[in-house]
């Protein structure tokens, strides 16, 4: 078919959410949506091509579709429209007077006092869109526009002024930006699906496989499992010259070490005022808002704060949505309920039983189009499920709060051993008991302090007890991890750019855009983690209780038994109770696999799979189903 320059395809059915909207009164213009991207460096770019790769991710943007092709640079964009936009508002967009495009997904939470600072410098605008702002900032700043934004977003600006796209991604990666070089072609998108048809063949990363089966590792590089296809990496801009195909990669934020406030009473202060100015932002909608309710102080912290604010300006209770566990080991319902009743909150729970999940593993698998290290993002899935199904098209949730304030019993190590330094034996004891009375077991501080600083400990215990690998490697991420664990702050910082975060934000991204769910994380506003990152140990991790600083600053609205809660699970599926019935499921698909002979003795294997570890289970299997699902071969 003849190739059509400058064309532009729009398709608006009317599929809006269901009622509940907040008030007029709320201007806001906003969507997180699915993007593609085609550069050919041999000619015109195919418009139907662009239009049908857009469309592999119309789950995230049900409201409509854009394309815009001329030349060699084809724009493709699904939207989910946060509130009743204009088409004057869609995508992809043009700045009225310069002939610069923009595809984009995401938020700019600060877009309003953006656009007063725009017009104050003489732009004027014709939507309500966050879009438009974002498109006059990236032209009044330049790159420089991304210092000031205060949101999520993955997105490409074609700037026919030199010829060239300029993408970007948030500072953490909530959003996701896969791309493809080729000898022929460039390609972007949101997923990786999109990217597929650009390689050869779908041939398994062996490295990123090899570091999943040895302990569940993933998204600690810029490669994914796909050989061929990456990621542009969380806090960087790429410009890539539309004439020749070349690709620069900058870094433009980072997680740089400055001092902190030390005054207890000031730093509870601090931390709870940034926590609810970040979630005031995140309220900015003309949809029924949400939040995931785990039960957990991070995920109750947030509720409470957003049940307040909503409260103001909305005719109907907030919404909270709870992942309920077979298990009774591992059920925070209780938790749930009573800032549920203490919020008012209207409550909504999901309670997934073994048939579904073993009905929907597939599914997850497709979904996320990567392995993943056990079945609890299914709880994940139904809580998006249920908000869809619920008409709530905007989720706040508490992602991030462990890696920015020491929520973790690894963090543990590195405080016992400040106190050493500090105070010598008689400090390090003191700390030693007060993390016991704040319900850490003595075993796992043990385990931290003595073990997980030890690279080659790690390593041997691996290719002990995993003997069947051919490769049992530990993975360099985790070498780092072990060189680091006696300094929180580099714990920190590798958790929130390797180890832990970016695979969270995998999961979160895939399972809630699969519902057309837009999900907000107060947690991860840039401030409140340049500011807890920056507070001092001691005062993170105090008098043995992890996340101190948010246990004071939330003690006066959250029941003691939240607030000074001593375990925490999340959103945990029944493992045990899955897993094991579903472990001859398992079994068929993992000796079957041509892809997982690459990586295993498979005879060892089929001796001894039902005595491994659920955790080793459920990685084989998974690396099998995801080879089946997705026809990946190996390299």
């Amino acid at each position: 078919m003849p190739i059509q320059r400058n064309r532009r395809v729009w398709s608006f059915d009317s599929l809006r959410p269901g009622p509940g909207a907040r008030p007029a009164n709320i201007n806001i213009g906003e969507c997180v949506c699915g993007i593609f991207g085609l550069l050919c460096k041999t000619g015109p770019v195919d418009a139907t091509e662009v239009e049908r790769l857009t469309d592999l991710v119309a789950h995230r943007g049900p409201d409509g579709r854009g394309v815009r092709v001329s030349g060699n640079v084809g724009l493709g964009h699904r939207r989910l429209a946060i509130i009743d936009l204009t088409d004057d508002g869609a995508q992809p967009m043009r700045d009225r007077r310069l002939p610069v495009w923009i595809t984009y997904n995401g938020e700019i939470y600060n877009y309003l006092e953006l656009r007063a600072e725009l017009e104050a410098l003489g732009h004027v605008f014709h939507t309500a869109s966050d879009t438009e702002v974002l498109l006059a900032a990236y032209i009044q700043w330049g790159e420089g526009c991304l210092d000031r934004f205060n949101g999520m977003w993955s997105f490409a600006i074609h700037d026919e002024r030199d010829n060239t796209l300029f993408c970007a991604r948030d500072r953490f990666g909530v959003k996701p930006f896969y791309y493809a070089d080729t000898a022929t072609r460039f390609a972007f998108g949101s997923e990786i699906r999109q990217l597929l048809p650009f390689v050869d063949r779908a041939v398994a990363d062996d490295d990123l496989v090899r570091d999943f089966l040895v302990c569940g590792l993933t998204d600690h590089t810029n490669r994914t499992f796909f050989k061929g296809i990456e990621k542009l990496p969380a806090g960087h801009w790429m410009r890539v010259d539309v004439a020749t195909g070349r690709i620069r990669i900058e870094r433009y934020y980072s997680l740089a070490a400055r001092g902190g406030e030390t005054n207890e009473d000031d730093v509870a202060r601090s931390l709870r005022d940034l926590l609810d100015d970040a979630t005031r932002l995140r309220l900015r909608s003309d949809v029924r808002v949400g939040t995931c309710l785990s039960g957990g102080l991070d995920s109750s912290s947030v509720a409470t704060l957003a049940a307040r604010r909503y409260a103001s300006a909305s005719n109907e209770r907030f919404f909270a949505i709870t992942a309920v566990s077979e298990q009774a080991s591992n059920n925070e319902e209780a938790y749930a309920a009573q800032i549920a009743a203490k919020s008012g909150l209207n409550w909504l729970r999901t309670k997934p039983s073994y048939q579904d999940f073993a009905s929907a593993a597939t599914t997850l698998l497709e979904v996320q189009e990567e392995p993943f290290a056990g079945p609890s993002i299914m709880m994940q899935y139904e809580v998006m499920k249920t908000a869809r199904s619920n008409g709530v098209i905007v989720l706040l949730d508490g992602q991030g709060g462990d890696e920015t304030l020491l929520g973790y019993h690894r963090y543990y190590a590195a405080w016992l051993l400040d106190h050493f330094h500090r105070a010598g034996l008689r400090g390090f004891f003191s700390a030693f008991r007060g993390a016991m009375q704040a319900g850490v077991p003595p075993r796992r501080l043990l385990m931290y302090l003595f073990g997980a600083n030890s690279a080659g400990l790690r390593a041997a215990f691996y290719r002990w007890r995993y003997t069947f690998l051919k490769d049992p490697s530990l993975p360099e991420s985790l070498r780092r991890f072990a060189r680091q664990t006696r300094d929180a702050r580099q714990m920190q910082v590798l958790e929130i750019t390797e180890t832990n975060l970016p695979m969270l934000l995998r999961f979160e991204d895939k399972n809630s855009m699969r519902f057309g769910v837009e999900t907000r994380l107060p947690f991860l506003d840039y401030r409140f983690v340049e500011f807890s990152l920056n507070l001092p140990t001691r005062l993170k991790l105090n008098k043995g209780w992890a996340k101190w600083p948010l246990r004071v600053a939330m003690e006066d609205l959250l029941p003691a038994s939240i607030s000074w809660r001593k375990d925490k699970i999340g959103f945990a599926a029944p493992d045990q109770l899955w897993l094991n019935r579903h472990s001859p499921a398992m079994f068929d698909k993992v000796i079957n696999s041509a892809l997982l002979a690459r990586y295993v003795d498979m005879a060892a294997v089929k001796r001894r799979f039902h005595r491994f570890d659920l955790g080793m289970r459920w990685r084989l299997y998974c690396v099998a189903l995801w080879g089946e699902c997705f026809g990946v071969e190996a390299s």
